[in-house]
Protein backbone atom coordinates (compact mmCIF):
# COMPACT_ATOMS: atom_id res chain seq x y z
CA UNK A 1 0.00 0.00 0.00
CA UNK A 2 2.85 2.38 0.81
CA UNK A 3 4.51 1.96 -2.55
CA UNK A 4 1.24 2.55 -4.40
CA UNK A 5 0.73 5.78 -2.49
CA UNK A 6 4.33 6.80 -3.22
CA UNK A 7 3.90 6.04 -6.92
CA UNK A 8 0.68 8.03 -7.18
CA UNK A 9 2.31 10.93 -5.34
CA UNK A 10 5.40 10.94 -7.59
CA UNK A 11 3.43 10.69 -10.82
CA UNK A 12 1.06 13.43 -9.63
CA UNK A 13 3.83 15.84 -8.63
CA UNK A 14 5.74 15.09 -11.83
CA UNK A 15 2.61 15.74 -13.88
CA UNK A 16 2.03 18.98 -12.00
CA UNK A 17 5.55 20.19 -12.69
CA UNK A 18 5.14 19.31 -16.37
CA UNK A 19 1.81 21.18 -16.44
CA UNK A 20 3.50 24.29 -15.02
CA UNK A 21 6.23 23.96 -17.67
CA UNK A 22 3.66 23.61 -20.47
CA UNK A 23 1.63 26.58 -19.25
CA UNK A 24 4.77 28.69 -18.91
CA UNK A 25 5.93 27.74 -22.39
CA UNK A 26 2.58 28.71 -23.87
CA UNK A 27 2.36 32.01 -22.00
CA UNK A 28 6.06 32.89 -22.29
CA UNK A 29 6.56 33.37 -18.54
CA UNK A 30 7.62 30.89 -15.83
CA UNK A 31 7.58 31.22 -12.04
CA UNK A 32 11.14 30.59 -10.88
CA UNK A 33 11.86 31.51 -7.27
CA UNK A 34 12.15 35.02 -5.94
CA UNK A 35 14.35 38.03 -6.49
CA UNK A 36 14.46 39.97 -3.26
CA UNK A 37 10.91 40.68 -2.14
CA UNK A 38 9.14 39.89 -5.41
CA UNK A 39 8.67 36.74 -7.46
CA UNK A 40 11.18 36.11 -10.24
CA UNK A 41 9.27 35.30 -13.41
CA UNK A 42 11.60 35.20 -16.44
CA UNK A 43 9.90 35.90 -19.74
CA UNK A 44 10.83 34.70 -23.18
CA UNK A 45 11.21 38.27 -24.49
CA UNK A 46 13.01 39.99 -21.58
CA UNK A 47 15.35 37.23 -20.40
CA UNK A 48 15.43 34.28 -22.82
CA UNK A 49 18.42 32.56 -21.17
CA UNK A 50 16.73 32.42 -17.75
CA UNK A 51 13.41 31.42 -19.33
CA UNK A 52 14.82 28.47 -21.26
CA UNK A 53 17.03 27.44 -18.33
CA UNK A 54 13.97 27.35 -16.07
CA UNK A 55 11.97 25.50 -18.72
CA UNK A 56 14.63 22.80 -19.11
CA UNK A 57 14.87 22.44 -15.34
CA UNK A 58 11.09 22.10 -15.02
CA UNK A 59 10.98 19.52 -17.83
CA UNK A 60 13.85 17.42 -16.46
CA UNK A 61 12.47 17.40 -12.93
CA UNK A 62 8.92 16.66 -14.07
CA UNK A 63 9.97 13.77 -16.29
CA UNK A 64 12.29 12.39 -13.59
CA UNK A 65 9.53 12.37 -10.97
CA UNK A 66 6.98 10.84 -13.34
CA UNK A 67 9.38 8.13 -14.53
CA UNK A 68 10.39 7.34 -10.93
CA UNK A 69 6.71 6.91 -10.06
CA UNK A 70 6.12 4.63 -13.03
CA UNK A 71 9.20 2.56 -12.21
CA UNK A 72 7.95 2.31 -8.65
CA UNK A 73 4.66 0.89 -9.93
CA UNK A 74 6.61 -1.73 -11.88
CA UNK A 75 8.69 -2.63 -8.82
CA UNK A 76 11.95 -1.43 -10.35
CA UNK A 77 12.62 1.53 -8.02
CA UNK A 78 12.80 1.94 -4.25
CA UNK A 79 9.71 3.43 -2.63
CA UNK A 80 9.67 6.71 -0.75
CA UNK A 81 10.23 6.36 2.99
CA UNK A 82 6.97 7.78 4.29
CA UNK A 83 6.64 8.05 8.06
Amino acid sequence: MGSLLSAVFLVGVGGGVLAVAWGGYRSGELPFGNSGFRAFRPTREDNPFAFYTALVLYLCCGFALAVWGLLLLLGMAPPLKLR
